[in-house]
């Protein structure tokens, strides 16, 4: 396969998301900076790395854990990001928050430098007010856990250049996954309707229909999903999953209004596998 990536990636957030894009990328050759808030958060950021690293030469993927991570280089601040040819802002799901991450992006690297958000469900076309060169930005959404999904969702904005859209295709060709292009609107395809089918089986369980248990058996043994909607949600981060649909709901209307339970249980801590429990319990996990 004919390199298309750039030598010289960033990644925005070393949360479980930016983790695993930096690890996608490493795995393809890249050099990649990685940017944290601070030291602590950094270190943090290159031990997930490291472990999913390690869990790719566990599984024969990858010959040797040690070399990729040679090429990893955590920093505390967008500067070290000059050089970068792609930067994925990864950060969590806050419009504001990501809209002063892009700018600081956009001010660090060149002005050829692609600039990509791993946004989940927020309008493209709103990101990219934050830019003075939005020609350069576009969606690239990568599903959690990022290791083990096939996926990666391409958004085109109406700035975005036309010819970067298949230039982003190939870069998602390159680290194995399957690119799937769709229009910049709120939610994209996949968390419109990966979102709607988590809340209604949130309803379902605050009614009293069925226990959390026998809705996902229901969607992995009787639709072939392989992972039922409530585990999803658990994994994903209820807090995460409240954020999206209100967001959508802003956008599309009341069928996206989130389910009373789901707002308590976040109100109560309850967001899932990162906490130790949401609709299942994670304390052995």
């Amino acid at each position: 396969m004919t390199r298309t990536l750039p030598d010289r990636c960033g990644v925005v957030g070393g949360g479980r998301m930016g983790a695993g894009i930096a690890h996608a990328l490493l795995l393809a050759g890249c050099e990649i900076t990685l940017v944290e808030r601070d030291e602590k958060a950094a270190t943090a950021a290159r031990d997930r790395v490291a472990r999913a690293v390690r869990a790719s030469a566990e599984r024969g993927l990858i010959e040797d854990a040690d070399e990729p991570m040679t090429r990893l280089h955590p920093v505390t601040g967008p500067a070290g990001l000059a050089g970068c040819g792609l930067v994925i802002e990864a950060v969590p799901e806050d419009l504001d928050l990501k809209l002063v991450t892009l700018r600081a992006v956009e001010d660090a690297v060149e002005p050829e430098a692609v600039i990509a958000s791993n946004t989940s469900s927020i309008s493209l076309g709103t990101l990219a007010e934050a830019l003075a060169r939005p020609g350069r930005f576009l969606g690239l959404h990568f599903f959690n856990p990022v290791p083990a999904s096939r996926l990666v969702e391409v958004v085109i904005a109406s700035a975005t250049e036309p010819a970067l859209r298949d230039r982003a295709v190939a870069w998602v060709e390159e680290i194995g996954k399957t690119a799937v292009v769709v229009r910049d609107s709120p939610g994209f395809a996949s968390s419109r309707l990966g979102v709607i089918l988590g809340l209604e089986a949130i309803r379902m369980v605050e009614s009293g229909v069925a226990t959390a248990e026998d809705i996902d058996a229901a969607m992995t043994l009787g639709y072939g999903h392989p992972i039922g909607p409530l585990r999803l949600t658990d994994l994903v981060g209820l807090d995460v999953r409240l954020g999206i649909a209100r967001y959508l709901e802003r956008e599309l209307g009341p069928r996206f209004a989130p389910p009373d339970l789901l707002v308590r249980l976040v109100e109560q801590g309850r967001l899932g596998r990162k906490t130790g429990k949401g609709f299942y319990d994670w304390s052995d996990a």
